[in-house]
């Protein structure tokens, strides 16, 4: 299959109609606006679908309406706002210790092991001050 080709016969319109009042339904209004809360990709996004695609979908959206009469899909249920559909998920709390923390001789083996060579830093050499008329001795 090419990209941005179909892979099988086109959905009829009926189909298409139908499916765009089940988004709706859903709280959505367009497929656009559905694509990424339901999986969509750009091509059916645009309203264009196979007909075991649009088939697939209805049948996906009947069984969550189903799922919600019974009170059982309470989950999969799409989001309140457009704002909470496309909020990223927050990040967990950094839980690692930072390089700072870890003990000297840790942070050398790790690296070490890791191919690095480590090579202590050379201590700094006093350098001579200027005297007090701004000479250097």
């Amino acid at each position: 299959m090419s990209f941005g080709q179909q892979s099988g016969p086109p959905a009829s319109d009926k189909q298409v109609q139908y499916l765009l009042a089940l988004v709706r339904k859903a709280g959505y209004t367009d497929f656009r606006e559905a694509r990424h809360p339901m999986s969509l990709n750009q091509r059916q996004a645009r309203g264009k679908f196979t007909r075991l695609e649009a088939s697939e979908l209805i049948d996906r959206l009947l069984g969550d309406d189903a799922a919600d009469d019974e009170g059982v899909g309470a989950e999969a249920s799409p989001p309140a706002t457009k704002a909470d559909a496309q909020a990223p998920p927050r990040a967990a709390p950094a839980r690692g210790r930072t390089l700072r923390e870890l003990p000297l001789e840790r942070l050398v083996a790790e690296l070490e092991r890791r191919g690095f060579s480590v090579v202590p830093a050379e201590e700094e050499t006093p350098t001579a001050s200027p005297d007090q008329d701004g000479s250097i001795p």
